[in-house]
């Protein structure tokens, strides 16, 4: 048995964090480092790399070929993305390179191609994968051979007036159990755009007008379909994400969503542009009718990775983009609006008269204290988007009214 001189044999990347896998995208430079630590003098033949790229299906499925017969039909197909080869080390005549004791490094760079790539990803059925094999080869050795994968992450910008296109629909049923007709159940729905990045929240708009004689559960979900595709036949596998669960709504009666958050959870992107594996994510709106099948309205999503742009949205935009726990930023601007509430529905005696003592101890506005207050929770100022807001807030109640009039002619206010 000959003795392995080779005591470490290991590709490194070059990446900005040294325990993060590193991550790339079309056209970006691969780059890093093999290295190769010997215990003895050796004698080298070559040191190859080879970069690939496979997107790769397969799956198998039984038939029946007559009463006793049966038979495995397999479904296999790829597309490659990357193919790249490069020698490290090897003599121009073919002779042996002699290597001495110790540590060496050989680094390699290579760019992917310009053209889209896919995203990776792996799947029951398939998988998306990119990697680095390096080959050494040595006289009278097993060929040691070595793999390292690395990750592509193609971007997708919801900043683009496809991705921003609210989404909407309409779907209705006749609640039937067997030829018993109960009435009809219709549902609508709709969303401020098509495109969320993880980690969004969605404000979901949907009314529900049940005209049955039994109660309706409304729910929503957010749905992951990963589709295989090998010689003409597709292989699909669904999962939900995410959902979102309303009161039941009695007979005749009908329930209104107001922007209804439902949280999109760390998944991976949409794959669109791969020709046998693609990812695709839905939002449906269903009721459930007790006795009946579900009725459901389904809203398209693309989940991207650059998030949205604060001042390239529409109202509800703020709300999605930053996921803080106030229920004023999640509320969206509802389709006929509403004047503000009175001062005195939402202030007690005792804040109005600390509001009062405070206006006449300070010239500040009560809008720069806000702004001060909640800029540290959006991480910049909160002025910068009163645009995406369609009204004001309800006057402050100590602000001079604009056409005094004397004050037998008004009600009396605490600074009169």
């Amino acid at each position: 048995m000959i003795f392995d001189k080779v005591k470490k044999f290991d590709i490194v990347f070059d990446s900005p964090e040294i325990d993060s896998p590193p991550v790339f995208s079309s056209g970006d430079v691969v780059s890093g480092k093999v290295v190769l630590e010997l215990g003895g003098e050796s004698k080298i033949e070559s040191l190859k790399l080879h970069a690939e790229g496979f997107a790769k299906v397969h799956w198998t499925e039984s038939r029946s070929a007559g009463s006793s017969a049966a038979y495995t039909q397999n479904y296999s197909d790829e597309v490659e993305y990357l193919n790249r080869r490069e020698a490290l080390l090897q003599a121009d005549n073919g002779e042996l390179t002699v290597l001495p004791a110790g540590r060496h490094e050989y680094p390699f760079s290579f760019q992917l191609p310009e053209e889209t790539l896919v995203t990776s990803f792996e799947g029951k059925h398939g998988s998306i994968r990119y990697w680095v094999k390096v080959k050494l080869h040595r006289p009278w050795c097993t060929v040691r051979k070595i793999k390292k994968e690395f990750t592509v992450i193609e971007p997708i910008d919801i900043n683009t007036p496809t991705l921003l296109a609210p989404q909407a629909g309409t779907k209705e049923k006749n609640a039937r159990v067997w030829y018993r007709n109960f009435g009809q159940v219709c549902v609508t729905a709709k969303i401020d755009r098509k495109g969320y990045t993880p980690g969004e929240v969605i404000p979901v708009f949907a009314e529900f007008d049940n005209a049955t004689s039994r109660s309706i559960v409304p729910k929503a979900y957010i749905t992951q379909t990963q589709t295989f595709i090998a010689r003409g036949t597709m292989k699909q596998k669904r999962a939900v994400v995410a959902t979102l669960s309303g009161d039941p709504v009695g007979p005749s009666r009908r329930e209104t969503w107001h922007g209804r958050a439902i949280k999109i959870p760390p998944v991976g992107p949409s794959i669109l542009q791969c020709r046998i594996i693609k990812v695709e994510y839905t939002l449906k709106v269903c009721v459930e009718v007790p006795g009946t099948s579900k009725l459901c309205l389904e809203l398209p999503l693309v989940m991207g990775t650059i998030p949205l742009h604060p001042f390239g949205s529409r109202t509800s935009s703020v709300s999605s983009q930053y996921s803080v726990n106030l229920e004023w930023l999640r509320m969206a601007i509802a389709e006929q609006p509403e004047p503000p509430p009175d001062y005195s529905s939402v202030v007690t005696n005792e804040e109005a008269v600390q509001n009062a003592a405070n206006t006449t101890n300070s010239s500040c506005c009560p809008e720069e204290d806000l702004s001060e207050d909640l800029s540290g929770i959006l991480g910049r100022p909160l002025m910068a988007y009163v645009q995406e807001f369609r009204f004001r807030p309800p006057p402050v109640y100590c602000e001079v009214d604009p056409n005094p009039q004397p004050c037998n002619m008004r009600p009396r206010c605490m600074t009169c």
